[in-house]
């Protein structure tokens, strides 16, 4: 019920602040997760159990109102929430908000930029300097970076960004993702507005700069998602599969499934068969990783792990 949602805002401790270099890892745990937008609303996440282990690349799809957006609410802290959500075993409930909302990055539908320069839109706090922001204008092939260098850093953006296109807005939002380094990225539907080029490039993207990183994908489209390490899908604020979408695919009566059946024939096929050869490669990464450690060797993982600790 919501009296004790009441009860909490009025009895919770003060908020803790987390370790500088937290999330390491970037493991998320929802146990026993229900989430409502108002206390007295019925809930639009029920009781979601998963594990997201760090650097996965976990879709997430449904039909429209099956609670694919409330995960991201949940993880934010938009809503009321209960149960419990933990980023690398750290109870997110006890932290403030702007310092757990610092630590995620997000690539909305809909980018936000704000009315000022190109340079207070990928830095609104003044955190980073010119050369980095540079670079990682590079990295989305942002052509005026690579012409003008930092002087593009002084382009005025107006509200919304209404004088650049809905692919530069994107790609403003992915370089900002790229310059915070932070180990959770979510992107939430941001492909659905974009011409086929941008969106491979934002894909291309994803796959290079975030390989070390747990990215989290909400989609309409099934194509973007369709190689992710694991499929989480979600039916009426539930999780009702939730694995690798070639293993899911091979219950022909299964929620991915139906949804794959829908996309019709041909569609079909082709996403079967990029499932399939994720699957496949992931198999063998899995082998090289095992052979490795038999041999004594770090894994790739392990490898990164050390870097991000030194």
């Amino acid at each position: 019920g919501w009296l004790p949602l009441v009860l909490y805002f009025f009895l919770k401790p003060p908020d803790k602040k987390p370790p500088e270099s937290w999330p390491k890892r970037g493991q998320i745990e929802f146990i026993n997760t229900t989430m409502r937008y108002n206390i007295l609303d019925p809930p639009v996440l029920k009781n979601l159990n998963i594990l997201i282990k760090p650097q996965e690349k976990i879709g997430i799809v449904g039909r429209t109102g099956a609670g694919k957006s409330s995960i991201i609410v949940t993880l934010f802290r938009l809503g009321y929430f209960e149960g419990e959500v933990l980023i690398d075993h750290l109870d997110i409930s006890v932290l403030g908000l702007h310092d757990l909302r610092r630590k995620i990055s997000i690539i909305p539908q809909e980018p936000v930029l704000f009315n000022g320069t190109l340079r207070y839109n990928l830095d609104p706090f003044g955190e980073y300097g010119d050369e980095a922001m540079v670079s990682a204008l590079i990295d989305v092939e942002d052509k005026e970076a690579m012409l003008h260098g930092k002087d593009c850093l002084n382009k005025f953006m107006s509200e919304g960004g209404a004088n650049v296109s809905v692919g530069q807005r994107q790609m403003i939002c992915l370089a900002r993702a790229i310059l915070r380094n932070n180990k959770i990225l979510v992107m939430d539907e941001a492909t659905a507005n974009v011409d086929a080029q941008t969106d491979k490039l934002i894909q291309t993207t994803i796959r290079t700069k975030f390989a070390h990183c747990t990215v989290l994908t909400i989609a309409h489209r099934l194509h973007t998602v369709m190689d992710s390490d694991k499929m989480l899908v979600m039916d009426a604020g539930q999780a009702v599969e939730f694995d690798h979408p070639h293993i899911l695919l091979q219950n022909p009566q299964g929620y991915l499934s139906e949804l794959v059946k829908k996309t019709g024939p041909g569609t079909s096929k082709h996403l079967k068969t990029i499932a399939k050869q994720s699957f496949e490669d992931m198999q063998k990464k899995k082998k090289i990783a095992e052979e490795s450690t038999a041999a004594g060797l770090p894994s790739k993982s392990e490898d990164s792990d050390n870097e991000s600790e030194s």
